[in-house]
């Protein structure tokens, strides 16, 4: 369910651009609301753990990203351009976590994990 919510979500938002069409906000860094900030802050802190603890699990990383991101969209409440901007880096970002729940093996995975920490980079640079 939440699956199709979230291609619904992600489709109604027209969020086929990819993140290099990011821009900011006037020089500035665009607002995250408040509900939805906690849940891109924890998926981050889950693989700065997994990659600090050398983690392995790949399989049982990419479902704890995508529980992040299942709640993250249930929360979303912004609207306008930070939403339509923030909705270039997440369609990008969701089909990262899509392909490292798919990943082969240990090696396919950590190249993703290493995208992943730059699709949070990127995230920082454009988001507050």
């Amino acid at each position: 369910m939440v699956f199709f919510a979230s291609i619904l979500l992600l489709s109604a938002c027209h969020s086929n651009q990819g993140t290099a069409d990011l821009r900011l906000n006037n020089g500035e860094k665009w607002e995250v609301n408040a509900e939805m900030t906690p849940h891109i802050q924890q998926a981050n802190q889950i693989l700065s753990d997994y990659v600090a603890q050398n983690g392995t699990d790949y399989k049982k990383l990419a479902a704890d990203l995508k529980a992040q991101n299942d709640q993250l969209i249930k929360s979303c409440t912004m609207k306008g351009e930070s939403h339509d901007e923030l909705h270039k880096w997440l369609h990008p970002h969701m089909g990262l976590v899509e392909k490292l729940d798919e990943a082969a093996d240990a090696r396919e995975a950590q190249a993703v994990v290493a995208q992943l920490e730059q699709s949070f980079k990127i995230y920082q640079q454009y988001f507050k």
